[in-house]
């Protein structure tokens, strides 16, 4: 009996050690567990969870690099500009005024000529032996009077006989100059000074009068001729200075003048004829050749000069910013005139002040910048010459 009870309590005692290490195993797992939660929700544990506990530092101002201008004074004009063909001033299409075959041909297009130079001939044997014959019949003629008039003077011969010699010798020198006259329509001779700009005939054909023979255009000088709204030619004046540009090769630029304006308005289109006059014309200017005509309409000769590339629209405000000490200024300006890559700044600039030309675009009032190798003004003028006409 004793024996059964000692083995009982035995049992019963294996139980509970068996229990406790069960619990105590349970509760080391809870504790790790429990441990680790905490070292991921608040502890340093990686680079992330520094950089979620870090704090953000504010940037530093870095200046920005930016290019400038000097501004100066110089001459903007304002312009009206319109296109036109320039033309010669004189040209006109030689006729034949006789008939006949063309015997020679002395020039071809291009060729530059003289006034009375003969640039054809039509066969003329037919009008050569008209002329002797009328040579003879007047020589015989003008002798005939004169013995006639030395007769009279001694009453040798009647008045009669004397006026009937007078009036032949009269008409055979009239035939004499017809015949020169015919003779002379088989020369083609031009009637002016210029250029052969066509020929039409070749040797051999046979012309009438009327046919065209040639062209002939004078290169000096050439005119434009375009046609301004009323209001626009209000203050124009003749002599007053144009720039012409060659549409077909803007580089090649040169003057021209205003030589006449018309003193009446077309009542069909309400404009007014103006001609102009190329007064420096290059050598590759062909006549023909489409231009574009500038003509100065107003012209001021000391003003601001900003470059174009500096100035910053919004709306109905225009401003530049300027370089002042390290710092960009934002600086209201009024502008004036503008021309190719100058506009005149009526108000808010001065002389040597230096205005932002690049890098503007992420400027505030008082950004810092850098400056990088300044434009001088002398550059800036450099820049509108290659920029406007003329």
């Amino acid at each position: 009996m004793m024996g059964f009870r000692t083995g009982r309590r035995m049992l019963v005692l294996g139980s509970i050690v068996t229990i406790l290490a069960a619990g105590a195993v349970a509760g080391g797992l809870s504790f790790k567990r429990s441990r680790a939660h905490r070292g991921t929700a608040g502890a340093p544990q990686g680079g992330a969870v520094l950089a979620s506990t870090k704090t953000k530092e504010e940037p530093g101002k870095t200046a920005i690099p930016v290019s400038v201008a000097v501004i100066a004074r110089g001459p903007v004009s304002s312009y009206i500009t319109s296109t036109a063909n320039l033309v010669p001033e004189q040209e006109v299409k030689i006729l034949a005024e006789a008939e006949g075959r063309v015997a020679e041909l002395h020039v071809e297009e291009g060729t530059r000529v003289g006034r009375g130079q003969i640039l054809a001939s039509l066969a003329h044997e037919d009008a050569e032996i008209a002329l002797k014959k009328a040579e003879l019949r007047s020589s015989n003629t003008r002798s005939a009077y004169e013995r006639a008039a030395s007769l009279l003077s001694d009453n040798l011969v009647s008045r009669e006989a004397y006026d009937r010699t007078a009036l032949e010798s009269e008409m055979a020198a009239q035939e004499l100059a017809e015949a020169r006259f015919r003779l002379e329509k088989t020369f083609i001779r031009a009637p002016f000074g210029g250029h052969i700009t066509n020929r039409e005939i070749k040797l051999g054909q046979h012309v009438r009068p009327g046919d065209t023979l040639f062209t002939v255009s004078d290169f000096d000088p050439l005119t434009a001729r375009i046609y301004l709204p009323e209001k626009d030619v209000y203050g124009l004046q003749e002599g007053r200075d144009v720039r012409i540009t060659l549409k077909a090769n803007e580089a090649t630029r040169f003057h021209g003048r205003i030589r006449q304006i018309s003193p009446v308005v077309d009542t069909g289109t309400g404009t007014v004829k103006i001609t102009v006059e190329a007064t420096a014309t290059p050598p590759e200017v062909r006549p023909g050749a489409f231009v574009t005509l500038d003509i100065v309409r107003e012209l001021h000769a000391q003003a601001v000069l900003v470059p174009r590339e500096a100035v910053i629209r919004e709306l109905q405000d225009s401003y530049v910013f300027v370089a002042r000490g390290g710092t960009a200024e934002k600086r209201p300006v009024s502008l004036g005139l503008e021309e190719g890559g100058r506009i005149e700044a009526v108000s808010g600039l001065s002389p040597g002040e230096q205005v932002i030309i690049a890098g503007q675009g992420g400027l505030r009032q008082g950004s810092p910048i850098k400056v990088i190798p300044i434009r001088e003004a002398s550059d800036l003028g450099a820049v509108a010459d290659r920029t406007i006409r003329g």
